[in-house]
Formats: C-alpha cells, sequence, structure tokens
C-alpha cells in the first residue's frame, strides 16, 4: 500500500485543468460578444440591435419545432425575421435574437479537436449568417477572414 506522500506529482499538462471549470452562461455570453468583435466591422454592422443569449439548452418547444432527437442537437438558434425578409410596412418587430446553447456546446468541443472560442464563433456566424440571409459558402468566407 502507498502513502499518497510518495506518489509522484501530476504531469504538468495535467496538472493544469485541475482547478478549470466549464464556463457559466455569463462567461459563455461574453465569449460570444469576444468573438463577434473579431468579426469584419461590416458583419457587425449588419448585427446591430440582434441580441445575443445563452443558455444551457434550448426550450422544449424549440426542440419539437425543429424535430430534435436530443436537446444536445441544437448549438445555436436564430429567432426573428432576418434581414432580407423585412419591410418598410412592417409593424415594428420584437428584436432578433441569437441563441446560443452552452451544454451542447461544451458537449461538442469535448467530441471535437476545435478550441472552444472557435466552435462558439462558428455557431454565432451560423445564426447571425440566418439573421442576415447568408449561404453556407457565405457564411464560411466570413469565418476564413478571421485569424485564429
Amino acid at each position: 500500500m502507498s502513502n499518497l506522500a510518495e506518489t509522484a506529482p501530476p504531469e504538468p499538462e495535467t496538472s493544469a485543468w485541475v482547478g478549470m471549470k466549464a464556463p457559466s452562461l455569463a462567461e459563455l455570453e461574453a465569449m460570444a460578444r469576444e468573438q463577434l468583435a473579431t468579426l469584419p466591422q461590416v458583419f457587425r454592422d449588419l448585427c446591430a440591435g440582434v441580441v445575443i443569449r445563452v443558455d444551457d439548452f434550448a426550450t422544449d418547444e424549440v426542440l419539437d419545432e425543429l424535430e430534435a432527437e436530443s436537446e444536445f442537437d441544437i448549438l445555436g438558434l436564430f429567432q426573428g425575421l432576418g434581414l432580407p425578409f423585412r419591410s418598410n410596412e412592417d409593424i415594428a418587430p420584437l428584436p432578433n435574437m441569437i441563441w446560443l446553447y452552452r451544454r451542447p456546446i461544451l458537449e461538442y468541443w469535448v467530441e471535437h479537436d476545435e478550441t472552444l472560442g472557435f466552435i462558439v464563433r462558428h455557431v454565432l456566424v451560423h445564426e447571425i449568417g440566418h439573421h442576415l440571409g447568408l449561404s453556407d459558402d457565405d457564411m464560411e468566407a466570413i469565418e476564413a477572414t478571421v485569424a485564429d
């Protein structure tokens, strides 16, 4: 039987993780705002008035509407009326919202070889792309302009 005092200290790469924890809702929202700030100015300008929110999971109504098999299937969501579909004759709409779902994003991060910041930016760009009516190729081009 060994004594705890006799055991070797943890490897440096392992001990760096000892004090770490998953980001809170507020921390992930701050990360999303930081990632938004890295995007081209013209893209950010078109996002004026869009509300970014973070929650652990999509609501049951959203999961049902999108026919998700699991609450982990949806990383983000755009809610509102995209810019290409707005009219000056519309009654003042509610603000467009982008939802990022913390737990599915963290689950994706654990299972893939990408940084958390990259994943948050990717989901954010995708959801903003819906706000702007962009194609997947357009969204990819925007992401390509940002250095990691």
